[in-house]
């Protein structure tokens, strides 16, 4: 008999940040909290693994879901086979949707079930998945939330460069922003712009050529609405490279992604966990596609995506939020060093929370 899964636990919390901006624009409120839910996973040896499910600005209703809804489908399962098992609940939930809470929510605790199965087996989650780690640290890009100032721009993509980052994200939406950044960083380092679906078509048409002159790497998101599969693919002929994923769910989606896009961006958080991400990465093999992450979190979703990049031959650039926040959900600091992000070789994801930031931060 496997180890089987004793118990599922929501944990909310929420820990301020500080960003050097407004905190809007790109958000339905400000944004100046790390909601995050994370899932504890007790197995029946005591075993515990760790999780986490998307939970901004949605943490109070992913934890509901977790409680009332997917928890229960795990109880009493063996980690035999923890892909097929991810399958076989989505089948059960379909009925209440294939992408948004529920899949969130299914995220966390496949997190946390390949955690617990990688420690039960005594190696780190690269270790279990690939046989071997194929890399000890990844190049990162500073992820920098959007400003809608020129001097905010330069002033933060001057620090992220200066700290040896050799690739910037914005999330800006105008020109004399991206213009700002293109001036900040200089030509050697890469540049990737996220729209956050701000753009219509007419708008995307008549700014991709000056993204191309500012060489811009990808455009991320450009349009609304996301899934507009054959808009994407006309803007992918401008001269610069298409960029999506970060609110797809599972690989299903993916799969039309894969014929519309470039970079193929898997959050692990939200696609459906580690089963559905390796399932994004062979695609993206399979297609030619590269693999983008996306990835701001600094809970078990970033550790989780760390031990991806240790795992897969095909890993891209890993993406790091640069924000401050008050405190670190494992007590160390994810800070990457001169732009390289070091991946754990403890067991599991490697991580363990601090039990002083779980009674500080933990929210009802």
């Amino acid at each position: 008999m496997g180890v089987k899964v004793q118990s599922v636990e929501p944990i909310l919390l929420s820990i301020p940040f500080e960003d050097g901006g407004s905190g809007t624009g790109g958000t339905p409120g400000r944004w100046h909290t790390l909601d995050t839910v994370l899932v504890k996973v007790t197995a029946d040896n005591g075993l515990v693994g760790w999780g986490e499910a998307f939970g901004y600005f949605c943490h109070h209703a992913v934890g509901e879901h977790i409680r009332n809804l997917v928890a229960a489908q795990f109880i009493g399962r063996t980690l035999d086979d923890v892909e097929a098992l991810n399958l076989e609940v989505q089948r059960k939930l379909s009925l209440f949707g294939r992408c948004g809470l529920t899949i969130f929510a299914l995220s966390g605790i496949d997190i946390a079930l390949w955690d617990l199965k990688a420690k039960a087996a005594g190696v780190d989650l690269a270790t279990l998945i690939a046989g071997k780690r194929r890399r000890e640290n990844v190049q990162a890009y500073a992820s920098l939330v959007r400003y809608g100032d020129e001097a905010l721009v330069t002033r933060f993509c001057t620090q992220a460069v200066n700290e040896g980052f050799r690739s910037v994200k914005l999330h800006e939406v105008t020109l004399p922003e991206i213009r700002a950044a293109r001036s900040a960083i200089g030509p050697d380092v890469s540049l990737t712009v996220d729209v956050n679906c701000s753009w219509s078509e007419s708008q995307a048409m008549s700014l991709i050529p000056e993204l191309r002159a500012l060489d811009v790497l990808w455009v991320e998101e450009p349009i609304f609405p996301p899934e507009d599969w054959d808009t994407l693919a006309r803007l992918g002929q401008l001269g610069v490279d298409i960029a999506a994923g970060e609110n797809a769910c599972t690989a299903q989606e993916f799969g039309h992604l894969a014929r519309a896009t470039r970079y193929l961006q898997p959050s692990i958080t939200k696609v459906g966990g580690v089963s559905e991400f390796l399932r994004v990465a062979r695609l993206a093999a399979q297609t030619g596609r590269g693999l983008m992450p996306h990835s701001p979190y600094f809970g078990p979703g970033h550790y989780a995506t760390q031990q991806m990049a240790a795992a897969l031959e095909n890993f891209g650039l890993f993406e790091h939020l640069y924000v401050e926040p008050e405190a670190w959900f494992g007590g160390e600091p994810l800070t990457p060093h001169r732009g390289e992000v070091a991946i754990p070789r403890g067991p599991g994801i490697g991580f363990e929370p601090d039990p002083a930031v779980l009674e500080r931060y933990a929210v009802c």
